[in-house]
């Protein structure tokens, strides 16, 4: 059977035998329509199931109400930061359109750009980037926000956590349970958030009085191979850490994984904590150990934050910056006495 075409505006005037004029009034809500025709238009228009053109009905008035959010894959973070995202664009008269660029971003430097390139105007009234590599201005007339943004100054509202404090809850956990041999697997090393996170560590490990071990600081880049990778080399070795601070979950949970193909028990042999609280935290086995962070909240703000930018509106903050806590479940122990002399 040959695909359906799509109906056209013309479609809908010649069926409700009226002209097109008169059906572009009854589509932008125009004054000037007898009431029988404007139910007999409405009527047509439901049963051939016509839906406007985005791009035409942009360039009549030069609004889309739909709001794009850039991604460069979906993973755990990102979906439960669209979570919020819809929870946020509920009554708002706005629709949510998610562009993925399905982890193959090519030009790290450079993908957002050109989403918003081929989005901005007449497609999309405003957009939401999620981590983006750099600093972007966005285009003429359409607002843009970042989430969890890039390490350089950025004239853009942005949404993003406490990473740094969230760092210094993680490393100083461990630190309470008597470790001093603390691996870090860092973030991605163009985003605000990893340094912050690095920052957290080390500052924790000051103030305890431990020296950082720059050794065993090694890549997690926020991915799960690389962290894996990165974990296998931390752990095989004799003068392996006693624990992980692995700069987000998927990092963790693959560092819990890299030390069970090593042998290795967790807790009992390397502790482990996180950061995100993302759901498969809570399932991986053990129970991860994390940090917090507001995902879903830190969405459901950039709506509230890009809507009231795109109707013209000033919002009462521009950088919002939301509180991280520490969850303890079960991937981390305390070292015993004995431990602590054989590793110290």
């Amino acid at each position: 059977m040959p695909p359906r075409s799509r109906v056209t505006i013309r479609d809908v005037a010649a069926q409700a035998g009226v002209s097109v004029a008169t059906v572009s009034k009854v589509l932008n809500q125009r004054y000037g329509v007898a009431a029988e025709t404007l139910a007999r238009v409405q009527a047509v228009i439901k049963e051939l199931g016509y839906e406007a053109s985005l791009v035409a009905q942009s360039l009549r008035n030069h609004r889309t109400n739909v709001i794009g959010i850039l991604v460069a894959d979906i993973e755990p973070f990102s979906t439960e930061l669209l979570k919020g995202a819809a929870d946020a664009i509920r009554g708002t008269g706005f629709e949510l359109v998610v562009y993925s660029a399905g982890g193959r971003t090519g030009d790290p430097q450079g993908w957002e750009q050109r989403y918003l390139t081929r989005l901005s105007g007449t497609l999309v009234d405003g957009a939401v980037l999620v981590t983006p590599a750099v600093d972007l201005e966005g285009l003429p007339g359409t607002p843009v926000v970042a989430v969890d943004p890039h390490t350089g100054r950025s004239p853009l509202p942005t949404v993003d956590s406490d990473n740094l404090h969230g760092g210094q809850l993680a490393t100083e956990h461990l630190i309470s349970l008597g470790h001093s041999r603390i691996a870090l697997l860092t973030g991605r090393e163009d985003l605000k958030s990893a340094q912050q996170r690095e920052t957290g560590y080390r500052r924790a490990l000051a103030a305890a009085g431990i020296a950082v071990q720059e050794n065993l600081i090694r890549r997690g880049d926020y991915d799960h191979d690389i962290a894996a990778e990165s974990a296998r080399e931390l752990l095989a070795g004799p003068d392996r850490p006693t624990a992980v601070f692995a700069a987000n979950d998927i990092t963790a949970i693959a560092t819990i994984e890299a030390a069970l193909e090593l042998g290795l028990r967790v807790p009992d042999d390397v502790s482990v904590v996180g950061f995100d609280n993302i759901p498969e935290s809570a399932l991986c086995t053990p129970p991860l150990t994390t940090v917090q962070q507001p995902i879903r909240e830190m969405g459901r703000r950039a709506i509230t934050l890009l809507v009231r930018l795109i109707n013209g509106e000033s919002p009462d903050e521009t950088h919002i910056t939301l509180g991280t806590e520490l969850i303890v479940r079960h991937s981390a122990r305390a070292l015993t006495l004995s431990e602590d002399r054989r590793f110290s």
